[in-house]
């Protein structure tokens, strides 16, 4: 059996981050295609043609021609990361978000059913689910798709792509869904990130709304080890929550990287509140924890620590 693997989207933050652990953690030879959009950073990836297990083709996930050069192999697995990802992008243009996230999704899988690929993960996200209030129990693998901007709604209607694929022609397809993101090599639009970058050079950040929006944070190395796990021991047909267990609300994430920096206060503005802004984001993980013995090893803090360390070195 090939160990050959087609990752996507991997010059993005979690998708370079995962080839970067497989390199380190694995045997797995690994293509990755990225079609390098704005999100995309080959800066990050460079280091990786050192390996001789890793190759990079620039692709674009919606262009089915493109795409065709990519298969000049059978791989043992698609993990697919590729996917416009920014809400306030989605809010001014859902275009793109439409064919990255719905076409590119429906290409791969097209791939898998004519048998390029033995199976395929897609990379979902807990946005999928809509909003919680405050004292809604978290999200599970049950809980009904109530996608809230058109992000959310283009990553939705993937699942369900994938879900369709998988009762209709009995394809080995997993989706796993995962809470927020923060760690080395994020987009510097992102919150953690531009909060961070902003500390650092003394501009002021802005908090939206009242602050209080709550998101479950986890450690992006975390997230990868979850992937690996769910890549060889999950089972087809299943969605995994992957979270960190890491309530916070956003006043809370800012006013720690500011006291981690030295930094005061007084730095926070307050904007007006943008549209789509869903309140809490909580997931519950207990089945891939049950099922596959993956649990998360770095606490928020250490892992902000950890983040605001590797910024610190790129100002």
């Amino acid at each position: 059996m090939s160990n050959h693997l087609l990752v996507t989207g991997g010059a993005g933050f979690i998708g370079s981050n995962f080839i970067l652990h497989l390199l380190n953690n694995s045997s797995y030879s690994i293509t990755n295609i990225d079609a390098l959009t704005y999100a995309g950073n080959y800066e990050s990836i460079k280091n990786f043609e050192k390996s001789n297990r890793y190759r990079f083709i620039k692709c674009d996930i919606s262009n089915e021609a493109e795409l065709q050069h990519v298969f000049d192999q059978k791989y043992h697995a698609i993990i697919n990361f590729a996917a416009e990802s920014h809400v306030d992008r989605s809010i001014k243009d859902a275009s793109p978000f439409i064919r990255t996230n719905i076409k590119g999704t429906f290409n791969l899988l097209q791939a898998v059913l004519l048998g390029k690929a033995e199976k395929m993960i897609q990379i979902s996200t807990d946005e999928v689910y809509g909003s919680l209030e405050p004292n809604d129990i978290p999200f599970t693998e049950e809980t009904p798709l109530k996608p809230n901007n058109p992000y959310s709604a283009s990553k939705a209607g993937a699942d369900l792509l994938v879900r369709s694929y998988f009762k209709t022609h009995q394809l080995p397809l997993i989706i796993t869904r995962c809470s927020n993101n923060f760690g080395p090599m994020q987009h510097p639009e992102k919150f953690i990130p531009k909060t961070i970058n902003h500390a650092i050079n003394n501009k002021t950040i802005p908090l939206y709304g009242d602050g209080l929006n709550v998101r479950d944070w986890i450690y992006v190395t975390d997230h990868c080890l979850a992937i690996q796990m769910v890549l060889e021991k999950g089972v087809p047909g299943e969605v995994y929550n992957i979270g960190g267990s890491e309530e916070k609300t956003n006043r809370e994430v800012i006013e720690m990287i500011l006291n981690l920096l030295g930094k005061n206060t007084d730095l926070i503005v307050m904007a007006q509140d943008r549209p789509g802004h869903d309140r809490r984001y909580a997931m519950n993980s207990s089945k891939i924890t049950r099922d596959l013995g993956w649990k998360p090893l770095v606490t928020f803090p250490e892992g902000i620590q950890k983040t605001i360390d590797w910024y610190k070195r790129q100002n």
